[in-house]
């Protein structure tokens, strides 16, 4: 059980109590309200006798991540699936979150639900949270009375989502991770190492081959200019990624650049038509109108480049052309997604073709990153080594020739 209010001062506070029941058996539980009088006052209208009450301020606690709002989701689907009224569905889940913030959140929502307003406007009330698609899914649920078949797809909708994010996250991460150690090993070779060979080879005497000069001017240029090195770097990664997720310009060029990426352009093009098509069919599936479902796909699909093509299929479908004509116009679908999206429209059944090829792309994806791990580390063990064993063997080219010559 659990009530939502607010103390004088604004915050929110939840209550562990400890009383006694009308048999006198002991109780204990957790009441969320603004402060003790109100706790006591509750549990006396309840005919519980309270004997210890202890205030835990929700406060800090992690921020909530899409993870969060897919756990949620499930756990809400499967209560009300189960016959737990909405309501106690929500105390239930916010007493089970470890995240305050995210218990705050529900428990907000939970109180806009029990003062009339509908859940869908009680979501979109926390647009950070739930986006235009998670508040029209649960929209036409609600207006269709099918609220828990649709949060199950929507629970669904969004494990798929993510785990198909995590697949690309997966793939990207490694090399990523590999190059900035590479980085980092390179640097303390260049500023520590190399300095130590140099002034070893002072007193040889003779002079140095040219890969050994060559590599001890670029390691007097890094310990001559590393905050320099280090800054253009950082600094330059920093403004580039701002500008990214700042400018909207910047973003679109980004995104046709990365579709155009050798090996991981497919991979990226292929993630983002699966995305594309689980979205639509899951909107569609739904009930709603292909016109307003073309709102949420564009956005959801996560690539400009498909979000343009989408605005210009709605404006082809609002003006009466077919779903796949106007696919096939903007360009950047492939054969086989054109193929079952007309299956689909010509047999009534477009949001299961639009799946069946959600889960195709899905697979696809699946497929290349095993491909990729298996591909990317031989390929970056040579990158490794020809840098490294470059450095190696120059550093070690005067020593050789000191050794012929004796």
């Amino acid at each position: 059980m659990a009530t939502a209010a607010l103390s004088r001062d604004g915050k929110e506070f939840v209550f562990e109590w400890e009383g006694k029941d009308k048999n006198g058996k002991v109780v204990r539980g957790e009441l969320r309200t603004g402060g003790e009088a109100a706790v006591s006052a509750t549990l006396r209208r309840q005919g519980i006798r309270v004997t210890k009450v202890k205030k835990r301020k929700l406060s800090g606690g992690k921020s909530i991540k899409q993870k969060d709002i897919a756990i949620f989701t499930r756990q809400l689907s499967t209560m009300m699936k189960a016959g737990v009224p909405l309501l106690q569905a929500f105390d239930i889940v916010a007493r089970g979150s470890t995240n305050p913030k995210m218990t705050r959140l529900l428990n907000d929502i939970r109180s806009d639900v029990e003062t009339g307003t509908s859940l869908s406007a009680a979501f979109r009330k926390h647009p950070l949270y739930f986006d235009a698609l998670y508040c029209n899914l649960i929209e036409a649920g609600e207006a269709g009375g099918i609220l828990e078949q649709l949060l199950d797809r929507l629970a669904m909708y969004q494990e798929k989502t993510m785990a198909l994010k995590n697949k690309i996250k997966s793939a990207l991460t490694y090399p990523i991770a590999v190059m900035i150690v590479a980085f980092i090993v390179l640097t303390v070779i260049m500023i520590f190492v190399i300095p130590a060979f140099e002034d070893v080879f002072k007193n040889f005497g003779a002079e140095l081959p040219a890969p050994t000069l060559m590599v001890i001017a670029m390691s007097k240029f890094f310990v001559a200019y590393w905050w320099l090195i280090f800054g253009i770097l950082g600094g330059g990664g920093y403004f580039f990624f701002q500008s990214w997720k700042r400018s909207e310009k910047m973003q679109k060029t980004m995104d046709r650049l990365l579709l155009k990426i050798p090996v991981f352009g497919d991979l990226i093009n292929k993630s983002v038509i699966a995305r594309w098509t689980r979205t639509l069919s899951t909107m569609f599936a739904a009930g709603v109108p292909l016109v307003e479902a073309l709102d949420s796909v564009g956005g959801a699909s996560g690539n400009a480049v498909y979000s343009d093509a989408t605005e210009q299929i709605q404006r082809d479908v609002s003006t009466g052309s077919a779903l796949t004509t106007s696919m096939q116009s903007t360009g950047v679908f492939p054969t086989m997604v054109l193929q079952m999206a007309a299956i689909g429209e010509e047999s009534g059944s477009l949001d299961h073709m639009l799946a069946k090829a959600a889960e195709f792309y899905e697979d696809e994806v699946d497929e290349m990153v095993k491909g990729l791990s298996s591909l990317m580390e031989p390929f970056i063990i040579v990158i490794l080594g020809v840098l490294i064993g470059g450095i190696v063997v120059s550093m070690y080219l005067p020593i050789f020739k000191l050794g012929a010559v004796v």
